[in-house]
C-alpha cells in the first residue's frame, strides 16, 4: 500500500522558514517524480514545485522562485521543501505528490500558517 506522509508544517512568523518533508512508503521512490502543491482556504489546489526522479531537474511556481527549494533523498525515500522568507499568503495545506506514467499518489497534507 502506497503512503505519502507529509510533516514539518506549523505556525511561523512572516519572514520565517520551515522545512517540509514527505516520506514515501510502498513504492520504489527513486522511480517517481515528486511535487509539492498547496491549497489555501476557499482556493483551488495549486502547483508549488516539482523534482524529477533523478533529482537533477526542478521547476517552481513563479510565486515561490528564490524562496522555496525542493530536494530529494532517494536513500531516505523522502522529498523536502525548504521554505524561506515566508509570507502570510503562503498559508495553506501543503501536499506532496508522487507520479510516474499512470501512477499518481497524494499525501494527506500538512498545515502551514504564516502569521504574526
Amino acid at each position: 500500500q502506497v503512503q505519502l506522509v507529509e510533516s514539518g508544517g506549523g505556525l511561523v512568523q512572516p519572514g520565517g522558514s520551515l522545512r517540509l518533508s514527505c516520506a514515501a512508503h510502498g513504492l520504489t521512490f527513486s522511480n517517481y517524480n515528486m511535487a509539492w502543491f498547496r491549497q489555501a482556504p476557499g482556493k483551488e489546489r495549486e502547483f508549488v514545485a516539482r523534482i524529477n526522479w533523478r533529482g537533477d531537474t526542478t521547476n517552481y511556481a513563479d510565486f515561490v522562485k528564490g524562496r522555496f527549494t525542493i530536494s530529494r533523498d532517494n536513500a531516505k525515500n523522502t522529498v523536502y521543501l525548504q521554505m524561506n522568507t515566508l509570507r502570510p499568503e503562503d498559508t495553506a495545506v501543503y501536499y506532496c505528490e508522487a507520479w510516474i506514467g499512470k501512477y499518481d499518489y497524494w499525501g494527506l497534507g500538512t498545515q502551514v500558517t504564516v502569521s504574526s
